[in-house]
């Protein structure tokens, strides 16, 4: 746990969130500021800065998240939906926490942005 890091203070449960699941290794939460009708976050509990810092030691949490969003978005009814991760400030990455975004119920345009 990084001790400044907002989502590693929600997977602690130092702040509130409205968890849709929890395991040893990931927390999913929903997006308080949501951009669909279904907007939750998935986040591995160890502190892992982006994408860009997954590699052979950390990588086994990143499959595992992904066998979560598909349990979860099942459990939800979900048959579409946006799995996306922002890297770095400019692509709009603001908490600095290895975090996925599950969004479905609208239609999601391409390109994002």
């Amino acid at each position: 746990m990084k001790n400044d890091c907002l989502f590693c203070a929600i997977a602690a449960g130092e702040i509130p969130s409205n968890k849709v699941y929890e395991d040893d290794l990931c927390y999913a939460f929903y997006d308080i500021a949501p951009q669909a009708p279904t907007h939750f976050l998935v986040i591995p509990k160890e502190h892992i800065g982006s994408v860009a810092e997954i590699g052979a030691e950390n990588s086994a949490v990143v499959a595992h998240i992904f066998e979560v969003i598909a349990k979860l978005t099942k459990e939800l009814g979900l048959e579409s939906y946006r799995v996306v991760s922002n890297i770095g400030e400019q692509a709009g990455q603001s908490v600095h926490h290895l975090h996925f975004h599950v969004l479905s119920g609208r239609d999601m345009t391409w390109p994002p942005g």
